[in-house]
């Protein structure tokens, strides 16, 4: 299945990994990198280098599970949990598949941006036990990409029969009453990254579809300025270092 990634034997990243030679890799931080041809992909021609890079991290994570669990199936709906780097890439995903999709926040902030800029169909507050309780029964998929901890039966009682609710982020605990599983033959499932095709898959799919990540270019000098906005969210959606000219 090309899944390397997951391969029990275990790995070595490309960031701060010990390499076989013994050195600690440093993946886009350094100035070249020999890589194996199995794990090099192509970025298509018309696609532009800095966007691709956040889908090899972010877009793969979403990516990844929507055609495991078959989310790919327009008229079916979706949820949304957060409206960060990776929500709304899944978003832009689920729009692409045909999906009808709500975003879940606590900020009302986000909601024209989920609408307007992102194209979702719906935008609820997370918070509101109205609006909640008027999604009850009514989703196919969610996609949960939620590292802060939140309630889990809340979001299962969204979905329909066997609906899967596909957990991304990383919250401290999962606690949840079996009875939300079991009455509606609905699943949780955790997902983390994707393999090799399926990268390249994406990137073409992208590239196909004019998917584009929202993102904020940024010299290596700004790296902590970057880093302190991030901490406070104050980015939409993705900070991507441009080395070739930080390195000149």
């Amino acid at each position: 299945m090309d899944m390397d990634v997951y391969c029990s034997k275990g790995s070595i990243g490309t960031f701060n990994s010990v390499d076989v030679d013994g050195t600690i890799t440093k993946g886009g931080y350094s100035s070249y990198i020999v890589v194996h041809q199995r794990y090099c992909f192509r970025i298509p021609n018309d696609y532009p280098l800095a966007a691709a890079a956040p889908l090899l991290c972010a877009g793969i994570t979403v990516y990844s599970p929507m055609m495991r669990h078959k989310m790919n199936q327009p008229g079916k709906s979706l949820g949304v949990i957060g409206l960060g780097g990776l929500g709304h890439l899944a978003v832009k995903f689920g729009k692409a598949f045909g999906l009808s999709v709500t975003v879940f926040s606590t900020s009302v902030t986000k909601k024209d941006e989920a609408l307007n800029k992102l194209g979702a169909d719906k935008f609820v507050i997370s918070s509101d036990e109205e609006q909640m309780k008027a999604m009850v029964n009514s989703l196919n998929f969610i996609i949960d990409t939620a590292s802060g901890d939140h309630p889990f039966d809340l979001y299962m009682k969204l979905l329909k029969t066997g609906g899967t609710l596909v957990l991304v982020g990383v919250p401290s605990e999962v606690k949840l009453n079996p009875i939300n599983l079991i009455m509606g033959m609905k699943s949780i499932s955790g997902s983390a990254t994707g393999g090799t095709k399926e990268r390249q898959e994406m990137l073409d799919f992208c590239a196909a579809q004019k998917i584009y990540p929202e993102i904020e270019i940024i010299p290596i000098e700004y790296i902590n300025e970057a880093l302190e906005r991030l901490i406070k969210g104050d980015v939409k959606y993705r900070f991507v270092i441009d080395i070739e000219n930080s390195l000149k």
